[in-house]
């Protein structure tokens, strides 16, 4: 796989092991973010993240294959993110294996990928069990409803106040490690006070 001049990410790679299932999670995300969703991408990563660069700053883009699958033009997307800096965000969904998280996180961080954080998507948030994982858990989806718009859409609700601020904590540190290369400010810091 070509290695392309390293860029600045001006949004976020969203992830998830096996590839994101549920759009309606990447929706979600990006209006509690205060990002635009972009369809996800087909082809050649090196391509497809050139485009992003060309992309206006504030966008939240989902994989929908798993970011180590190989690829028909060789390497995977994985590789592909960290050689181009692109920042990221991993989707843990409750039914993932128990392993995934850990397994997904050395991935991304062999593969030089700035990794905003971790969210779970449904299921039951436990704060205590996450920071034992010793992982950089950020919050919790919670799962939608059939007949209702997914919970936590509304900023005063406390999961997704908290989802918010955690990003931005993170977005921060991950800005200050890197001067020069995340050129976004904080997911969400248009909108909505800190």
């Amino acid at each position: 796989m070509h290695s392309p001049e390293p860029r600045s990410g001006t949004g976020l790679v969203l992830l998830a092991p096996g590839g994101l299932a549920d759009p309606a999670a990447s929706t979600h995300l990006a209006a509690l973010l205060g990002l635009r969703a972009l369809s996800g991408p087909a082809g050649d990563p090196a391509q497809q993240l050139a485009a992003l660069a060309d992309q206006p700053s504030g966008w939240l883009l989902p994989l929908p294959i798993d970011p180590g699958q190989e690829l028909s033009c060789g390497g995977c997307w994985a590789e592909a993110l960290g050689a181009w800096r692109q920042p990221a965000l991993l989707l843990i969904p409750t039914q993932a294996p128990a392993g995934a998280p850990r397994a997904y996180c050395a991935l991304l961080q062999l593969a030089g990928v700035p990794l905003l954080g971790l969210v779970q998507a449904g299921g039951t948030w436990s704060p205590q069990t996450r920071r034992r994982d010793g992982l950089p858990w950020l919050g919790w989806l919670p799962a939608a409803q059939p007949d209702q718009p997914l919970a936590g859409a509304d900023p005063a609700d406390e999961a997704a106040v908290a989802l918010l601020a955690a990003c931005r904590r993170r977005w921060r540190e991950l800005s200050a490690a890197r001067p020069g290369e995340l050129l976004l400010d904080p997911p969400g810091a248009g909108d909505r006070p800190a």
